[in-house]
C-alpha cells in the first residue's frame, strides 16, 4: 500500500512541477525566473538521485526542463544553474575548467 501511496505523490509531484515549469517559461527575464528556476532543479535531483553523480548532470536536467516548460527555459539558462548550485555545494568544480 506505501508503493502505491508513493507514487500517487510522485506523480503528484511531477505534475505540480509539470505546471511550475509551463509556468515559469512565461516569465519575461531570466533574472525573474531564477529563484523558480533553482526550485525546479531541486525538485528534479530529488525526482533523480542518480543523476547527481552523472557528468553531464547540468545538461540533463536542462533538457527536461526545457520541456517540461514547453521551450520557454533555455536550456543554456538551466544548465548555468545547475553549475552554479553544484559550485555552492561544493560538488564540480570541474565545471570552472569548461566555462
Amino acid at each position: 500500500m506505501i508503493k502505491y501511496e508513493s507514487k500517487i505523490f510522485d506523480r503528484q509531484v511531477g505534475r505540480n512541477a509539470d505546471l511550475l515549469a509551463e509556468a515559469v517559461g512565461k516569465i519575461p527575464t531570466e533574472q525573474e525566473r531564477y529563484p523558480y528556476v533553482r526550485i525546479l532543479i531541486s525538485v528534479i535531483e530529488q525526482a533523480h538521485p542518480e543523476w547527481n553523480q552523472a557528468p553531464n548532470k547540468d545538461k540533463q536536467i536542462a533538457h527536461l526542463i526545457f520541456h517540461m516548460s514547453h521551450g520557454g527555459i533555455p536550456q543554456e539558462e538551466t544548465a548555468k544553474i545547475v553549475k552554479l548550485r553544484d559550485e555552492e555545494r561544493g560538488y564540480g568544480n570541474h565545471h570552472r575548467d569548461r566555462n
